[in-house]
Parts: C-alpha cells; structure tokens; sequence
C-alpha cells in the first residue's frame, strides 16, 4: 500500500445499507453488481444522493440473456436451459439478473440528466470475425469455463434443492457446448452514464 496516493483512502462498506459519506463524490463507478443488489432504484438514489452538482456517475452490467445471433444456441441446448432457469431463480430470490437492461431508466429515474446508455456485444468463445469481438470472447469463454460452479452452486442447490453431483452434471454439458466452434452464444454488456444537475443538492 505503500504507492496509494496520499488523498486515497480505501473504506470497505455496504453499498446497500444507508451512505454515511461526510463530502460528495464528483463520479461514482459501479460495475458488475448483478446478483449483488437487492434494490437497484434505491442504489442509483444514493449515489445521485452523493454526487456533487455538475458530477458524474456511470453504471456498467450485463443483460445475462444468452443468445446467438445465427440461431446456434436453441431452447433445446442445456446451455439455453441453464441460464433461463439461472435468470428464473434469481428473480425468485428478489435479484435482478439482467440489471444492464435498465440502468438507464433507474438513473433518469434517481434525477440523472444527459443520460448516455450503449450496448456492447459479450461474445463467449473466439467465434466473431471482428479482432476486438474476438478477444473479448476469449477472455468470457475462460471466466464462464472457470466460474460456472462459483456462479451457479448456490442458487441451484440452496433454491432447487439440486445436489452438488446434479450441478456438475449441469456444468458439464454447458462446457461440452460452448466448446463447440459452431456454438455462437453471446449476451450484451450495457453502459449508462448521466450527471448530476447544476442545481441539485448534494449529501452533506
């Protein structure tokens, strides 16, 4: 710790228990909070709640949705049973798992103005003609290979009453598929960004 600069300071919290901030933030980033969150209007609050006027705030996360864009991932694939009913059970449990569908929404709705969102295509495997696409599904194909006990154990045995051996056999078959060149899955990432009026109050 000793090249933090000596205005950083590191302060491990909860984001959803009530800010106690003593001075406003001129940008607050939040990036990948999906299954993390509980009430996403309430976040997006405190932190316009805690931006000083005229500053920024910019919020990134996923549409979990997995697709293709020439048909290769079917209803029938256990990979396409997998996350539908990965996205059912989150939504049972009050977790958002596609919070990257509304970020811009919950921004304008906490008072945001100038409000930006774009969607990027989130390649999994090294399927896209495109050199960028290409790179960033190489390194998704080696999270999801990697993660997929770390993502789905708890959910699927603590909510659906799966054993551990019934959730590897689930794992398994998702990697048989995605190991497949023709297997073209992808989900989208989105980005919105806004400001904070001039004229708004800030915490103090």
């Amino acid at each position: 710790m000793d090249r933090v600069p000596p205005n950083v300071r590191f302060e491990v919290d909860d984001v959803e228990e009530d800010w106690t901030y003593h001075q406003p933030f001129d940008y607050i980033h939040c990036r990948m909070m999906g299954n993390a969150i509980k009430d996403w209007a309430r976040l997006h609050r405190q932190c316009f709640q805690h931006t000083k006027p005229g500053g920024w705030a910019e919020f990134i996360d996923l549409d979990l949705t997995w697709t293709s864009p020439d048909g290769s991932l079917t209803e029938e694939h256990a990979s396409k049973k997998f996350n539908r009913k990965f996205i059912e059970v989150c939504n049972t449990t009050g977790i958002e798992a596609c919070p990257g569908l509304y970020l811009e929404g919950w921004m304008k709705d906490a008072g945001f103005q100038n409000v930006t969102a774009e969607k990027f295509v989130w390649p999994v495997g090294t399927w896209p003609k495109d050199k960028n696409l290409k790179e960033r599904g190489a390194w998704n194909y080696l999270q999801i290979m990697e993660g997929l006990e770390a993502f789905t154990y708890a959910l699927f045995t603590r909510h659906l009453g799966l054993s551990q051996d019934e959730v590897n056999i689930i794992c398994s078959n998702i990697r048989n598929e995605i190991k497949n060149p023709k297997m073209h899955v992808m989900f989208h990432l989105h980005v919105a960004y806004g400001q904070k009026p001039e004229g708004a109050a800030a915490a103090t």
